[in-house]
């Protein structure tokens, strides 16, 4: 009953969706072309039974790029198909996984798609035309309906890297307990990212010998090579004798905060006849390009553009305003501040600078991955601030002494390198479920003797 009234709120929000959806792709290309995907309309058939990974955005994509790789190493006869379900995310995939799986002449194929919205009908028709052989879900993707049409289709199911905030866990419990509790009960096997999370999932309603504690994928992180060359390069020609730093992910509202502490750090560099730093600001959607590159402007800073950088021009804020174009930045930087995190969004990723080795701020809402900012913090890897002077006052002590950055960068990047193996644990979990699927459908397996009987 509480599936039926969930489905039945869904397809009364459906026409007020597809206007948003229009709308947002009116303002913006890369969320033109989707709709239909969304729907799960006209999708070609398969039949080569693929994996199926489902992310929700960018930061679990980049959560994903450890487990892909490492399934195309280890089982490269295997087909994968990765659904995303935001705009942005799906054209980070398509730029990272697109990219990797062109020199994998041998591998099998990898799809990329725009995932099926939670709509019985949707996720019956995607079930229906994509067959996958098993699907692994990122992080806190609980779509009952989608789940459902995979179990009644006999689709193994896997939940990677899995968390589940307190919060939610309350809310979940207080309006949806018997919907959450079937939801969750699809999952043969749960890989939770802390034992926190491991209980919470248990208090939804799942199996406590399907729950297991594997870790964040994110931890497995690894730089693309040549990245810090690339930073090296790029500290060279934009600001070779002055320092650097980044907000990226940033939100509206953090935009304002990053320039008036540049505002400030510009003054106090003016007093001691020094050179004022260069702020890099990448926004998290690009749709607000133009409005971030209007505040800078308004602010009074001269404004230079990630697109159209010129050769020997200087300036106080660089707009990154290229989807994908971060990590060279965040390489060339001396400290780096993630968004979402001074605005109740609950942060990004943490872990990208501190691969890198740059001391990370933050402010206090860091709740998609409290684990990791209480390990980063604890190390002292990760500071804290919560408005613009505190930001100012942070980014002047770490700027005016690079020993401690370089200190603090350090200890950022000994807790990924000590957190990783979730990607192992995931592997493994797949390759056996795969296995196990094999041995039912082989010829005198269960299952054929279940159908011969």
């Amino acid at each position: 009953m509480a599936r039926v009234l969930y489905s039945l709120l869904l397809r009364l929000a459906l026409p007020a969706q597809v206007l948003r959806h229009l709308w947002r792709g009116w303002r913006s290309p890369q969320h033109r072309g989707s709709l239909r995907a969304h729907l799960a309309l006209g999708l070609p058939a398969r039949t080569d039974r693929p994996l199926w990974l489902h992310a929700a955005s960018v930061g679990e994509v980049q959560g994903l790029s450890p487990l892909v790789r490492e399934l195309r190493r280890a089982l490269p006869g295997l087909p994968l198909l990765i659904t995303v379900g935001t705009a942005t995310g799906l054209a980070r995939a398509r730029q990272h996984f697109a990219a990797s799986s062109d020199h994998a002449v041998t591998a099998a194929p990898l799809t990329l798609m725009a995932a099926p919205w939670d709509l019985p009908g949707a996720a019956r028709r995607f079930i229906a035309s994509q067959r996958p052989c098993a699907a692994v879900f990122i992080e806190t993707e609980l779509w009952p309906n989608l789940l459902r049409e995979a179990a009644v289709a006999d689709v193994a199911l896997l939940l990677a890297s899995a968390r589940v905030s307190a919060a939610s866990t309350r809310r979940y419990r207080r309006w949806a307990s018997g919907l959450m509790r079937d939801t969750v009960r699809r999952f043969s096997r749960i890989g939770a990212q802390s034992m926190a999370d491991r209980e919470r999932f248990m208090l939804l309603g799942a199996e406590p010998g399907a729950v297991e504690c594997w870790g964040n994928l994110k931890f497995d992180f690894v730089p693309p090579s040549g990245v810090a060359e690339q930073g090296r390069a790029m500290r060279a020609r934009l600001a070779p004798d002055r320092s650097m730093w980044v907000a990226g992910s940033t939100h509206a509202g953090e935009e304002v905060a990053c320039l008036q502490a540049q505002s400030l750090l510009r003054e106090t560099a003016a007093a001691h006849g020094m050179a004022a730093p260069l702020l890099v600001i990448a926004p998290r959607r690009p749709e607000r390009f133009e409005e971030v590159a209007r505040l800078v402007v308004d602010s009074g800073a001269s404004l230079q553009r990630h697109s159209t950088l010129a050769p020997g021009r200087e300036g106080d804020v660089l707009l990154v305003d290229e989807l994908g174009a971060l990590l060279p930045y965040y390489a060339a930087a001396d400290v780096a501040f993630v968004g979402g995190s001074l605005v109740p969004v609950g942060g990004h990723n943490l872990l990208e600078p501190a691969a890198l080795a740059r001391p990370v701020l933050a402010g206090p809402h860091t709740g998609n991955a409290p684990d990791v900012a209480r390990l980063l913090e604890g190390a002292g890897g990760l500071a804290r601030v919560r408005d613009a002077g505190e930001l100012a006052a942070t980014l002047l002590e770490l700027l005016g002494n690079p020993a401690q950055a370089r200190r603090a960068g350090e200890a950022a990047a000994a807790v990924v390198a000590a957190n990783g193996g979730a990607t192992t644990r995931a592997l493994e979990a797949i390759t056996a479920v795969l296995r196990a699927r094999q041995e039912q459908q082989a010829p005198g397996g269960p299952t054929a003797r279940s159908a011969s009987g």
